[in-house]
């Protein structure tokens, strides 16, 4: 997966499928959580568009990487739709690296500011170094942190990025944050004008990354309503009473003009990933345009 499909050509992959969907052409039903908490959970992930249908069946278990295990596992089908024969396994792990990275500063670019000249990422696991990845290949440089600092120095010298303290970190323009969700990252009154975040981490049940108050004084953004409001960043201040659908706008709606993004220099915007069937199928389509160049296997039946 790595190797076919680079993170520009992720970005791009991504960027086609936001518009897809916003347009109708691509299909996606709702994810499906299999709770196993407090160790993890199981998701199944279908999609429909461009002659194709996908399903990710994938688990999240954020413990794991203390055992030895990478906190994301599981497998990627990819089916002809015109008559259902399976086409590829793809692994589910590779897959939601390239397109959450992807996902990450395709909404920094098209939210944050136009001259913004700082990006960093908040967590140097795999999908936080996919991140870091992706700003480096649209040519911006990155300050990585981590709670870990040896883990965030690791990374930062193998991606050619710059190892960066929290406070560095949480001034950058564009801000990703990558982090588990089990803790309030940006509390009341931590971001300043003018700076976006794309927060990334809390794509489940009681997850959180940023405090309901200092979501709410910003311009939000989310992947898909839906899942935002029920399983994601946003749930919590739904729940509150303080935020209605009105108030959100779909990352998809912005790329396709129906809807505006930032409308200031001094707006803090926000952007609450839940991770998207359609953007695992667009990963799955980029990655096949080099299955034979690459003597990838597939399934030829």
């Amino acid at each position: 997966m790595e190797a076919a499909v680079s993170p520009g050509r992720a970005l791009e992959a991504v960027r086609e499928a936001f518009v897809a969907y916003a347009r109708g052409e691509w299909s996606m039903p709702p994810k499906v959580y299999v709770p196993a908490y407090p160790a993890g959970d199981f998701r199944a992930m279908p999609a429909l568009g461009a002659g194709h249908a996908v399903l990710k069946w994938v688990t999240s278990f954020p413990g794991n990487p203390e055992r030895g295990l990478p906190t994301v596992m599981g497998l990627v089908l990819l089916s002809d739709a015109s008559n259902g024969t399976l086409r590829a396994v793809l692994d589910a792990g590779a897959v939601t690296a390239l397109r959450t990275g992807a996902a990450a500063v395709l909404s920094a670019e098209t939210l944050g500011r136009a001259d913004a000249q700082t990006a960093a990422v908040v967590g140097a696991g795999v999908n936080g170094k996919a991140a870091a990845r992706t700003f480096l290949a649209r040519g911006l440089e990155v300050a990585l942190y981590d709670v870990d600092p040896e883990r965030a120095a690791s990374a930062a010298d193998e991606l050619g990025a710059r190892a960066a303290t929290r406070d560095d970190a949480l001034d950058a323009e564009l801000l990703v944050t990558m982090t588990p969700g089990h803790e309030i990252l940006l509390t009341e009154g931590a971001l300043q004008p003018g700076q976006h975040v794309s927060l990334m981490g809390a794509d489940g049940p009681g997850k959180a990354e940023i405090a309901v108050d200092e979501l709410v004084r910003t311009k939000i953004f989310c992947d898909d309503w839906e899942q935002a409001s029920h399983n994601g960043e946003l749930v919590h201040a739904v729940e509150a009473g303080v935020l209605a659908r009105e108030q959100v706008t779909e990352l998809g709606a912005v790329l396709v003009g129906d809807e505006a993004g930032r409308t200031g220099k001094d707006e803090i915007t926000t952007f609450d990933s839940t991770g998207l069937a359609i953007q695992d199928l667009a990963i799955a389509l980029a990655a096949m345009e080099r299955a034979d160049e690459l003597d990838l296997l597939t399934i030829d039946l």
